[in-house]
């Protein structure tokens, strides 16, 4: 089998733990694509990628197209001369690039296919109540997240586990994946398996501040699912009302409470050391949680520096 020649794409935090670990064994990385600089935060001052942040770092060459079917860029991409070509959380590739190494190009994706195609597979697992996930890879194909799979490997989600823990490990999990296919493809001996469709598999959207808002009216353990599977980022939110003023909290780390009480839906019960809200078939206790314009905080330290009256509600 010909040496592989590695061209690496992909954009977050992710895929530098992907990445890092196919260079630490020793491949052959001739280029790595990442998303063009964006101006971020109040000030809007350019950030670069968290892959192109470890590229520099690294004396990787690197390339940041703003249009994947440019022909300057396609023609740059071939320069590099890969056989081998991988994706991680980056974006949908034109078939005229990922058409293009002899050997194809595989995505590593952080969900157990064909379950959680799309842009949110770990934040998804957690919202919806799953106990297991995974990471697969598979080679790209015309659609998102279709291709014919090559290595899958699972994991048990923990009962308290947030999207940001189970991120960690699945990047290593990922890690661990990518090298098998890598050893697999380089050998020779790539099996794969194609995606059977049903009515029966879950979709990870792409979040947005209505799938992130709390609906009170679910069940605790529901509510809780949905602040675990968005915490750290981009988090659970809602209203909170207090007396004649309405905020926008985001609610980080919480514990569901099961207990019967004839409270109104979306109560909240407040002492010096700890809030409650209520819900259909008990409580959700608030943990942590950050007031518009203040930090993170954990409740008992808010608590020492605001009061709620007795009427606050969150909706």
């Amino acid at each position: 089998m010909e040496k592989l020649r590695i061209i690496f794409m992909g954009t977050p935090e992710f895929a530098v733990g992907i990445l890092d670990t196919i260079i630490k064994n020793n491949y052959n990385v001739v280029g790595v694509i990442t998303a063009a600089d964006k101006p971020a935060g109040r000030g809007q001052k350019i950030k670069y990628s968290a892959v192109k942040e470890y590229a520099l770092a690294n004396n990787l060459p690197l390339l940041q197209p703003t249009n994947l079917k440019d022909e300057d860029f396609l023609s740059e991409l071939k320069s590099l001369n890969a056989n081998l070509q991988i994706v991680v959380a980056f974006r949908m590739l034109p078939k005229v690039v990922w058409e293009m190494p002899s050997l194809g190009t595989f995505n590593l994706h952080a969900s157990l296919l064909p379950n959680y195609r799309g842009a949110a597979p770990i934040n998804w697992a957690i919202i919806n109540g799953e106990t297991k996930t995974g990471v697969t890879t598979f080679f790209i194909d015309d659609k998102i997240d279709t291709g014919a799979m090559i290595l899958s490997s699972e994991t048990e989600i923990e009962p308290t586990e947030n999207a940001g823990q189970l991120h960690d490990r699945l990047m290593q999990l990922g890690s661990e994946t990518v090298i098998e296919t890598l050893q697999a493809i380089e050998s020779g001996n790539v099996t794969t398996i194609i995606q059977e469709d049903n009515a029966e598999i879950k979709t990870a959207y792409k979040l947005n501040k209505e799938n992130c808002k709390i609906d009170w009216t679910k069940p605790a353990a529901v509510i809780n699912d949905l602040i675990r599977g968005l915490s750290p980022y981009p988090a659970a939110w809602t209203f909170l009302k207090d007396k004649e003023e309405e905020l926008s909290v985001k609610i980080y780390e919480a514990k569901p409470i099961l207990e019967a009480h004839n409270l109104e839906i979306g109560t909240l019960i407040s002492t010096k050391k700890e809030i409650k809200i209520a819900v259909t078939d008990g409580y959700i206790q608030l943990l942590s949680l950050q007031l518009p314009g203040k930090k993170r905080m954990a409740v008992a330290e808010l608590l020492n520096g605001i009061t709620f009256s007795d009427n606050t509600k969150v909706y």
